[in-house]
């Protein structure tokens, strides 16, 4: 279904009106069917919609709501930008069953079914050269192996993903923490358009509207919902970031995170990830394999290093998920001495991965 030029104008207008917040919209957009039906209703009406406070019952009848979203409609109009509302199908499924799912998106470029499975890199603005060619690189191997690389377009990381997909000949999608006609970066102005033509530039802010810091936390939700699993690569400590990889646990997507310098700031927050639980990745391999649905391409696959059998059988019976070493014994038949010093071995191999409480996983390689 597609909304019709009358609808959208009902979704913005609402969403105009003072006091009327995405919680509240939703309240009120179910209470009546629509928002349009909303609009047309009485204050009484509206005010007996439980936990409506009368003055926003009367804003929504005296907000000059319908010029103003005319308005916006009309800047969209001769921007070349679509408004998609949750309630269309071309709006990204995988983001309307998160929290706080935004209501509608304004939308430059293209958005395509196979979106879908796309890759979120984000990171610091002021990165190392490693995090750098790290990014570029993870970002130009997922675009040819076909994932779609979602990121912010801040500086550093960000714009180094973008840069990467965009070489590597692929689709990527930047999600903007400020009106879809405000260039910020403004050094970005012309990676924005690039992406644009082979992608889509996002944002769920009016026109106008600055990039304020306030708006980037709302960014980050939109980055890690439009994905199937978010890479943090060099965050430090008070990173914003850490606030789209826990965006990510909350939306139940796969969190990934590429160890950095153990004495550099900006990978303190990152390392600190993969303590907690995130997956720990190097490559798109990495990535792709915990990732499933997809073959990892064969240029991308790299040679596992010699196993012994007991090695091979151990790391046959590991996952992403945690085991824990009695579990692992009762699969194999082995005693936990023995099997103790063969994980040892698989973890200085760089296959597997130790947990606190004797748990171990399997680290993609």
């Amino acid at each position: 279904m597609t909304s019709t030029p009358s609808e959208t104008l009902a979704w913005i207008g609402l969403n105009s009106v003072p006091g009327v917040g995405r919680r509240t919209f939703r309240k009120l957009a179910a209470a009546f069917g629509s928002p349009g039906k909303v609009l047309a209703a009485t204050p009484e009406e509206i005010a007996a919609v439980p936990g409506v406070p009368d003055k926003v019952a009367l804003a929504i009848g005296s907000h000059a709501w319908r010029e103003q979203a005319e308005q916006e409609l009309e800047r969209a109009e001769s921007a070349g930008v679509a408004v998609l509302t949750s309630a269309d199908d071309a709006f990204p499924a995988c983001l309307r069953d998160i929290p706080d799912a935004p209501l509608y998106l304004y939308v430059r470029g293209t958005l395509t079914a196979g979106d879908g499975g796309a890759v979120a890199l984000v990171g610091t603005r002021t990165p190392t050269q490693y995090g750098l060619t790290v990014t570029r690189r993870m970002a130009n191997e997922l675009a040819q192996a076909g994932r779609t690389v979602v990121s912010g377009c801040a500086r550093g990381i960000d714009t180094a993903a973008h840069q990467g997909a965009l070489a590597g000949g692929g689709r990527t999608i930047a999600v903007l923490g400020c009106g879809i006609d405000v260039a910020y970066p403004p050094e970005n102005r012309g990676l924005l358009e690039e992406i644009a033509v082979n992608g889509a530039v996002l944002s769920e802010n009016p026109f106008g509207t600055r990039p304020e810091s306030g708006y980037f936390p709302g960014r980050n939700r939109i980055i890690s919902g439009l994905a199937a699993g978010t890479v943090i690569i060099e965050a430090s400590e008070d990173s914003g970031s850490l606030i789209t990889a826990d965006f990510a646990r909350k939306q139940s997507r796969k969190l990934f995170a590429v160890p950095g310098n153990v004495s550099s700031p900006v990978s303190k927050g990152s390392n600190s990830l993969i303590s907690q639980g995130a997956i720990l990745v190097s490559q798109a391999a990495d990535v792709l394999r915990h990732l499933g649905g997809r073959d990892v391409p064969p240029q991308l696959q790299p040679p596992l290093p010699l196993l012994s059998p007991d090695e091979a059988a151990a790391l046959s019976q590991l996952t992403s998920e945690p085991l824990h070493i009695d579990d692992l014994g009762a699969k194999l038949g082995s005693d936990p001495g023995r099997l103790s010093g063969v994980l040892t071995v698989l973890e200085l191999k760089g296959l597997a991965k130790q947990l606190p409480g004797k748990y171990f996983m399997r680290v993609a390689t």
